[in-house]
């Protein structure tokens, strides 16, 4: 029994040894994966420090390109400035008002003995035309603004369709035109002494504001070209001469047709460049009626038409022969209008168009006149 004591300490001596190493080994293991979770962290940190930082460069650069984090898209208005106001003038349209005031004035001459006698009468002639043709471009800006007809547009962009300029702004401007048109106009009832002109001029500003104003507007009815052809060809001639000399001459009324037909031509063509947005936002003009190679060649037709006219002139002044040289700038009008395929190049032919109206205005006028 005591051979066998030693052993059997001994046998528990080595199970505690065991035990020990035993025991030790999981010390060992939790110390390795302490190391290995010690070596792992800081790259583990730092892979999620470079990813963060790439995100945060990403929505840095994304927020620099649209103005709002994460690079959503933000529209910013572009505050409005004074050339915005003169551009809604559309002071290229103002040739349709100084053209026709040209014409009258000259063959109010012939019978006055010269165009200078009544220059006072003209000038407020001008200011009444100039001022009713600004003032049915901003009511136009106005009506088919609120519309959303011109939420779209090929052509410059409007103040209130774009939203630079409150409507109620853009009608008190509108107002304000018409009302300095009134005011030279009753300035030449006056001097006339021609009170029933005071129902023309009345008329005048009614056709103006309803032309895109108003519940039925009569511009969406495909009447805007018998309105310019009237107002600012016949009225404007005619009315011209009349206010100065209290007469109207056959010369004025052919003079008035050929101003009239230069409008239609002008209004045609801006119509042509808007027809697809017009037709889509319920506006029927002319050129929205009768289709697109209509429109062309209506516009041709239009453009050229006075030059027709002035054959009569040529007849009974010399100098009217030079008139001619105005297809100069017709011609290509015509040609561009006939093979454009972009809206900028309608453009184009509106602004030599409104240059044909001016040059032929003013040299038939020096020919009549001199």
């Amino acid at each position: 029994m005591s051979g066998t004591s030693p052993k059997a300490a001994a046998t528990p001596k080595g199970s505690a040894s065991t035990a020990k190493k035993g025991g030790a080994t999981p010390k060992a293991n939790g110390a390795v994966a302490k190391t290995r979770r010690g070596a792992s962290g800081p790259a583990s940190a730092a892979a999620r420090a470079g990813r963060s930082e790439q995100q945060e460069n990403r929505a840095r650069a994304n927020a620099g390109r649209s103005g709002r984090p994460g690079g959503r898209p933000v529209s910013v208005e572009r505050p409005l400035r004074w050339t915005d106001w003169i551009s809604a003038a559309r002071p290229q349209t103002l040739a349709l008002a100084i053209a026709p005031v040209a014409l009258g004035t000259a063959t109010a001459g012939l019978v006055a003995g010269g165009w200078t006698q009544h220059w006072v009468r003209a000038i407020a002639c001008l200011v009444v035309a100039l001022a009713l043709q600004i003032g049915v471009n901003f009511a136009n800006d106005y009506s088919d603004g609120i519309r959303g007809t011109d939420t779209v547009r090929q052509g410059p962009a409007r103040l209130v369709g774009s939203g630079r300029a409150k409507p109620r702004t853009v009608l008190i401007v509108a107002l304000v035109f018409f009302g300095i048109a009134a005011v030279a106009g009753v300035f030449l009832v006056v001097r006339s002494e021609q009170w029933w002109l005071l129902a023309v001029g009345a008329v005048c500003i009614v056709a103006a504001w309803f032309y895109t104003g108003g519940k039925r507007p009569y511009g969406y009815m495909a009447l805007g070209e018998v309105a310019v052809f009237i107002f600012f060809g016949l009225v404007a001639t005619a009315g011209t001469m009349f206010v100065q000399v209290g007469t109207v001459s056959f010369e004025a009324w052919m003079a008035g047709v050929a101003a009239g037909l230069f409008a239609c031509a002008v209004l045609m063509v801006n119509n042509l460049r808007d027809r697809e947005q017009d037709a889509l936002a319920g506006k029927r003009t002319l050129s929205v009626l009768i289709g697109d190679l209509p429109s062309r060649i209506a516009f041709g037709v239009l453009l050229l038409a006075p030059f027709v006219i002035n054959v009569f002139f040529l007849l009974l002044f010399d100098n009217a022969l030079y008139v001619y040289f105005v297809l100069v700038a017709a011609l290509p009008a015509v040609v561009i209008t006939l093979t454009a395929k972009t809206a900028k190049e309608l453009v184009l032919a509106l602004r030599l168009s409104v240059l044909s109206s001016l040059a032929f205005g003013l040299a038939l006028a020096a020919a009549i006149a001199f």
